[in-house]
């Protein structure tokens, strides 16, 4: 004695039907065709996107993990004022991650968290960071010694594709963190 068929519900247009087969998602040959158009799309978007993450260079790479990372300092210092000049929390303009040691002359320091804080787009993109405001409030926030050794000579770091996959993660992580701590 065979089971019945249960009924199934159409994924295309929703109607309930009996299968006449085994794995019948659909109940017409209608339906089938659209159903075989939708899954042809999202496996070429599938690999659309696979092949776009295959020709990713390393500078795609770290311009994506420095999106994240910049994300992370300015949740991480959002109740702060500007680093250089001191804008509070309630200034209604742009908010930048600012690098102390910016990227261009110190690109070992891209990734440190002590080397990046929030600043106001005024400062960081019109004064160049506000560099001398910048350091004497950096001082007092992580301390001279710190600050000198961001100013000293540093190794170059050479990321490959997996370091910077791996920054990427981490940060995103963080950011999960910072975001359920705030909430």
């Amino acid at each position: 004695m065979t089971k019945q068929p249960k009924d199934k519900t159409c994924k295309i247009c929703r109607v309930k039907y009996t299968p006449n087969r085994p794995l019948q998602f659909v109940c017409s040959f209608e339906c089938s065709y659209t159903h075989a158009k939708v899954v042809r799309v999202k496996t070429e978007r599938k690999e659309t996107k696979e092949a776009k993450i295959k020709l990713k260079s390393k500078a795609d790479w770290l311009r994506e993990a420095q999106i994240v990372f910049n994300q992370f300092i300015r949740l991480r210092d959002k109740d702060e004022p500007c680093i250089s000049c001191h804008k509070t929390f309630d200034w209604n303009g742009q908010w930048h991650a600012s690098h102390y040691r910016s990227v261009g002359a110190s690109p070992e320091l891209r990734f440190n968290e002590l080397n990046v804080h929030k600043s106001c787009s005024i400062c960081n993109n019109y004064l160049s960071g506000n560099i001398m405001s910048y350091r004497i409030k950096l001082i007092e926030k992580i301390g001279i010694s710190a600050v000198e050794h961001l100013e000293s000579k540093h190794e170059a770091n050479h990321y490959t594709i997996d370091d910077i996959k791996e920054l990427k993660v981490l940060y995103k992580q963080k950011i999960k963190a910072l975001d359920t701590k705030n909430s």
